[in-house]
């Protein structure tokens, strides 16, 4: 399959046969790496990492899979973008640079510009409303967890409507998985989003399911997913959220109500389910919460594979520039 050339903004501009191809070719990559071959697929290539946000994954696991096929990185967090330059005239003058782009920021607006003006692949880390390679990469994780994506049931629990509950439910729907977003009302995602993925599964065989009712809501799940209740930016909305959220933790109790004791648990970190951040120790200190989205029980039982979700970051985006770049 030739993906040479193509931009990751969103999941929505890839078939399912596509997606399917990124994640097997990760699962190829993840094997080259584990026998200890030196990869030389990205050798001369240029990358250049923009970042807005901060970062812990998403930073190391796009220069470490640079690295690990030869390819040059520069991360770029002071750039005159938006400042003293605009994005058009930046991404006009990266694109003379490098082979491909990285943007990690708030708007969607922003990756968009840097794709239509750069003349190079450029990739989405996350904004605010998709964050693609995340979801490739557990999509890799449920793979190797149960052998196959189809037909499995996915439950998202927290805030359906960020860049997380948007991005899932479209790979969920593009993969035929059963996608179910767990959340209050208020908290679903757009109801654009869900009639778009909705006729999706109509060809798919995936279904979307809003609910709010979590014991029906969780059942037969063999995915519960979940994110941190506050994004980036919106921390001034902490105690809505808390008091709005409390109710959806995912703990042992949530655990047990799917009747799957092969469910698995993943998060795309970081995750406050203990007090170990000061994040943690500010919300203790004006909340009295010692968890928050997770229990501390969930994130270091058996169930748990965030450690493996977070490492295969790495081999998902390893797949998407060695396809885009080189093909």
């Amino acid at each position: 399959m030739d993906l040479k050339g193509r931009h990751l903004l969103t999941l929505k501009d890839f078939t399912a046969e596509e997606i399917q191809y990124l994640i097997d070719y990760a699962a190829e990559l993840k094997a080259k790496k584990s026998s200890g071959e030196v990869g030389t697929l990205l050798k001369g290539q240029n990358i250049v990492l923009i970042f807005e946000k901060t970062s812990t994954r998403t930073r190391c696991a796009f220069e470490v899979a640079a690295f690990d096929e030869g390819a040059n990185v520069t991360f770029l967090t002071n750039s005159q973008m938006g400042k003293k330059e605009s994005i058009e005239d930046t991404a006009k003058v990266l694109g003379r640079f490098y082979n491909g782009i990285e943007f990690r920021g708030f708007k969607q607006e922003t990756v968009q510009l840097l794709a239509e003006h750069s003349g190079v692949p450029v990739w989405n880390g996350l904004t605010d409303q998709y964050h693609p390679t995340q979801v490739l990469a557990d999509m890799l994780t449920i793979q190797e967890n149960f052998g196959s994506l189809k037909g499995r049931r996915l439950a998202y629990v927290g805030d359906a409507r960020n860049n997380m509950g948007n991005s899932l439910m479209i790979g969920c729907a593009k993969l035929g998985m059963h996608f179910v977003a767990v959340a209050p009302e208020s908290l679903f995602p757009e109801a654009d989003l869900v009639a778009e993925m909705r006729a999706l599964c109509e060809t798919s065989g995936g279904s979307i399911t809003l609910s709010a009712d979590i014991q029906t809501a969780v059942k037969g799940a063999d995915v519960i997913y979940t994110d941190v209740w506050v994004s980036m930016g919106e921390e001034d909305q902490m105690a809505d959220r808390i008091k709005l959220l409390s109710p959806y933790q995912v703990n042992m109790e949530m655990i047990k109500a799917t009747d799957n004791d092969d469910v698995i648990f993943l998060h795309c970190l970081p995750a406050f389910h203990d007090l170990e951040t000061s994040v943690a120790q500010d919300v203790k200190e004006k909340f009295g919460l010692d968890e928050m989205e997770v229990s501390d029980e969930v994130f270091r039982s058996n169930h748990s594979k965030v450690f493996d979700e977070a490492e295969n970051r790495m081999h998902t985006i390893k797949a998407v520039m060695c396809a885009s770049l080189v093909g």
